[in-house]
């Protein structure tokens, strides 16, 4: 099954890649890898939530948040591979979360982009992955994604 179909089945709609906030590209190939920028879950240009998870943003949401960081990723891949159909697999997820000091739970926030991977590539989008707490991102977004994929010729 093609990514599109797969995408199609699921009812998920790739965006179009989210325009760079500063001097930085969102995606680069280099060899056979695409890596791409941290992705913010940006809808239509603009973030539907800000502020740290644990204060101001509930885990639920933010979980939802890193869904929509990761989609926005794919984008990014697809905008310099052409095609999600070249992904042979996702090798790496970086998602950070900007935490509440007392909030612990980043795992569990980052596997909206994990979920979201695995739902769309299968056996693979099976990943390796960080889920890191930090103070503040870019635009007082909740998360951010990172994505390292491998692509077939």
């Amino acid at each position: 099954m093609s990514v599109a179909a797969r995408l199609l089945e699921l009812g998920v709609t790739v965006p179009a890649v989210a325009a760079p906030v500063a001097a930085y590209v969102p995606a680069v190939v280099s060899g056979a890898h695409v890596f791409t920028a941290g992705q913010l879950p940006f809808v239509d240009g603009a973030l539907p939530v800000t502020g740290k998870v644990g204060a101001e943003v509930d885990a639920e949401t933010a979980t939802a948040q890193a869904r929509q960081a990761a989609l926005n990723a794919l984008a990014a891949v697809e905008s310099v591979a052409g095609s999600l159909d070249r992904v042979a697999r996702v090798v790496k997820v970086t998602v950070f979360v900007a935490s509440d000091p007392s909030f612990t739970r980043q795992p569990g926030v980052a596997n909206g982009a994990s979920q979201l991977v695995g739902d769309v590539f299968g056996e693979a989008g099976v990943h390796a992955r960080s889920a890191v707490g930090v103070a503040v991102l870019p635009l007082d977004a909740p998360v951010e994604v990172e994505l390292v994929v491998e692509l077939r010729d």
